[in-house]
C-alpha cells in the first residue's frame, strides 16, 4: 500500500471517528469538528491552501459570511421586540392550539424559505418559535425540529431557497424559472405530506392549555414593541437584503456579500454596542462549519468523494432511469452523513459528464431536477447534514433546549424516507411515464 492509499484511509477514518463523536456527543461538536479538522491537515489528507483558499476542497466561505452576516441582523433585530410580536400574533392565530400553531409556522417556514435561503429563514423563525412555545408552555424542541425540516423541504422549491440549489444551477446554467417549473410543484406536494405527519410524529407535544391560550388571547402584539426606530431602520435593511438575494444573479453579487453588507451596514446604524451585539452570533456554529469543511475537503482532495461518485455513475450502465433513480436516493447517504453543500460541490461535475454523455440538456437534463431533490431532501436525515439544521441546533443549546444527534435523527430518517420516496415518484411520473 502506497503513501497515498495510507492517507485516503487514515482520512477515511478521521471522518469515521469524528462523525462518530458527533453522534455518541462523547465530545462536544465543535471540538469534534476542529480536532478533526486538525487531523487532516496533520496526515496531509489536506493542505493550508487547499483547506483555506480552495473553492472546492476547503472552507466555503461564502456560507460563513453568510451566516455571520444574516446573524449580525438577528441579532439587533431581537433588541426591537420584533420577535416577540410575531409570537404573540402567530399564538393568537392559531388560537394556542399546538398542533394548529406547528401547521402555521411550518407552513410560514416552507414559503419563506423558498424566497430566503433555508439559513437565513430559521435564523428569523427559531427565536419566534422558542418565545411562542414559552408563552404556550409547549416543549421547544419539536417546533424547532420540525420547522427546521419543512425548512429544508421548501428550501428545495427555487434557485435561492437552498445552498445546493444555488450550486446546482450554476453548474447547469439553470434559471430562477427552471427551478420553479420542475421543483416547485413536487414541494407543495411533499409539503402538504409533511404537515400530516407532523400530526403523528410530534403528536406527543400537543398539550393544550387553557388558561395560558386565554392569557395569550388578551394580549396585545404591539406592546412588545420596545424600539420603534430601530425596527423601522432595521426593517429597511432587510427589505434590501431580502431584495438583493432574489436578484442576486442579476446584480452579480454573492449572497454571503448582500448578508455580510447588510449585517455590518444595520450594527452601524442602529447605534447599538457592536461588543454586545457580536455576544449574540453564534460563533461556536461558525466555527463548527469550518471544521466540517475542512473535513469534508480532505475527503474531496484525496478522491474519496468523486470516486464513490463515479461508481455511481458506472453502476447505471447509460440507463438514464437507472440513472435518475440512482442519483434521487443514492444522494441521501453521503448527503446525510457528510453535509449536502460538500457532497453537491464535489459531485455535480459527475452529474454534469453524465448529462452531457447522455446527450445534454436535452432529455438527460431531468438529471440536474433528480440529483436536486436526493441532495436537498437527504438534509433532513441528520443534525450536520444540512446548514440549516446546525445552525437551529446551536439556536436551541444557547437557549438551554439541547438537541441530540439522534433525537434530530429519529424523525429525520422517516421524514426523508417518505419524502425521498415521494420525489422518485415524481421523477418517474413526469419524466418518464408521463412523458
Amino acid at each position: 500500500m502506497d503513501a497515498v492509499d495510507v492517507t485516503t484511509w487514515l482520512a477515511i477514518g478521521i471522518f469515521v471517528a469524528v462523525y462518530v463523536l458527533i453522534a455518541t456527543e462523547w465530545v462536544h461538536r465543535v471540538a469534534a469538528a476542529l480536532g478533526g479538522a486538525v487531523a487532516m491537515l496533520l496526515i496531509g489528507a489536506t493542505d493550508p491552501e487547499h483547506a483555506f483558499f480552495s473553492e472546492d476542497a476547503g472552507i466555503d466561505w461564502n456560507v460563513i459570511f453568510l451566516l455571520l452576516g444574516m446573524m449580525l441582523i438577528v441579532a439587533v433585530l431581537q433588541r426591537t421586540g420584533v420577535f416577540e410580536y410575531i409570537a404573540i400574533w402567530a399564538a393568537r392565530r392559531a388560537r394556542g392550539r399546538p398542533y394548529r400553531l406547528m401547521v402555521l409556522l411550518t407552513v410560514a417556514t416552507g414559503f419563506l424559505s423558498a424566497w430566503l435561503d433555508n439559513v437565513t429563514t430559521v435564523l428569523l423563525i427559531a427565536p419566534v418559535t422558542i418565545l411562542v412555545c414559552r408563552r404556550l408552555g409547549l416543549p421547544v424542541v419539536p417546533y424547532l425540529v420540525a420547522e427546521v425540516m419543512a425548512c429544508n423541504i421548501g428550501g428545495a422549491a427555487t434557485l435561492i431557497g437552498d445552498p445546493p440549489n444555488i450550486m446546482i444551477g450554476s453548474r447547469a446554467n439553470l434559471s430562477f424559472n427552471d427551478f420553479l417549473i420542475h421543483m416547485a410543484p413536487v414541494v407543495v406536494v411533499l409539503m402538504i405530506v409533511f404537515v400530516l405527519m407532523s400530526r403523528v410524529m410530534f403528536r406527543k407535544a400537543f398539550h393544550h392549555d387553557p388558561e395560558r391560550a386565554a392569557s395569550i388571547m388578551e394580549l396585545n402584539p404591539r406592546d412588545q414593541i420596545k424600539d420603534g426606530r430601530l425596527l423601522l431602520v432595521s426593517g429597511v435593511v432587510i427589505t434590501a437584503v431580502m431584495v438583493s438575494f432574489v436578484l442576486h444573479t442579476w446584480l452579480h453579487l454573492e449572497p454571503s456579500v448582500v448578508a455580510i453588507s447588510g449585517g455590518l451596514l444595520l450594527l452601524g446604524v442602529s447605534r447599538l454596542n457592536p461588543h454586545e451585539v457580536a455576544k449574540d452570533v453564534e460563533w461556536e456554529t461558525l466555527a463548527f462549519f469550518a471544521g466540517l469543511f475542512v473535513m469534508v475537503g480532505a475527503l474531496v482532495q484525496t478522491g474519496v468523494i468523486g470516486e464513490l461518485g463515479e461508481m455511481a455513475a458506472e453502476a447505471t450502465s447509460g440507463n438514464l432511469l437507472a440513472t435518475a433513480m440512482t442519483l434521487v436516493f443514492g444522494s441521501v447517504v453521503p448527503s446525510a452523513v457528510i453535509d449536502n453543500i460538500p457532497f453537491v460541490a464535489s459531485v455535480s461535475p459527475i452529474v454534469a459528464e453524465i448529462v452531457e454523455a447522455s446527450g445534454g440538456t436535452g432529455e438527460a437534463g431531468m438529471l440536474w431536477w433528480a440529483f436536486a431533490l436526493g441532495a436537498d431532501l437527504a438534509g433532513n436525515a441528520t443534525i450536520i447534514a444540512s446548514s440549516a439544521n446546525v445552525v437551529v441546533t446551536g439556536i436551541a443549546d444557547r437557549e438551554g433546549h439541547h438537541i441530540s444527534f439522534w433525537q434530530f435523527s429519529r424523525y429525520g430518517l422517516i421524514v426523508t424516507a417518505v419524502t425521498v420516496a415521494v420525489a422518485g415518484a415524481y421523477v418517474w411520473l413526469r419524466y418518464f411515464a408521463l412523458a
